[in-house]
């Protein structure tokens, strides 16, 4: 139902799983282990997946330990990788140009965190005419309580409450869990 012609093609997309980003991050172990199944299912259906890894004066500085992706996930040679400095990873990158060159009009979206990269791209990717679907159990967010966030845990499940019925003329959000997603 994307708004963007000839573009009938879906994607996964990866967003900043990188050591400084997931360390300690709400159920890290099994958010990886659920990025690791779509990526698996993906690649058997020959589906464009696409990474994004963040760097920023402040928090994550490129080429440093924080700043790669986590060990558990695996980037094939073939697999674009896109490099973002804001939270929307359409902002300032090639991101749009590698999945138009793929004919993608639907996102899969998986990553952290959960209230910053992962919202922020996926009200991008609807404003610029994408489906996004984000898959609930595979994204995640560190505790940030401590500044007056809600647990990371009920971050993570309002974001899920809220874009599974998200919606916009002629394209959609939506939510599925990870043995839910097709990319058909």
């Amino acid at each position: 139902m994307t708004t963007l012609p000839d573009r009938p093609h879906t994607a996964l997309l990866v967003i900043d799983v990188q050591n400084g980003t997931v360390n300690g991050a709400h159920n890290r172990d099994s958010v990886i282990a659920n990025i690791n199944a779509l990526l698996d299912k993906a690649r058997a259906e020959n589906v464009p997946v696409v990474w994004v890894q963040h760097s920023d004066g402040e928090h994550l500085h490129r080429d440093t330990e924080a700043w790669q992706i986590v060990a558990e996930l695996v980037r094939q040679e073939s697999e674009p990788l896109v490099h973002k400095g804001y939270s929307d990873a359409f902002e300032d990158t090639d991101l749009e140009q590698r999945l138009a060159e793929r004919g993608v009009g639907r996102l899969v979206v998986t990553g952290a965190q959960t209230d910053t990269c992962i919202r922020a791209t996926l009200h991008g990717a609807l404003v610029r005419g994408y489906d996004a679907t984000l898959v609930g159990d595979a994204h995640t967010t560190e505790d940030l309580t401590e500044w007056g966030a809600p647990a990371p845990a009920l971050v993570i499940a309002h974001t899920n409450l809220y874009w599974a019925d998200e919606r916009a003329p002629g394209r959609r959000g939506g939510t599925a869990a990870t043995k839910e997603v097709t990319f058909g």
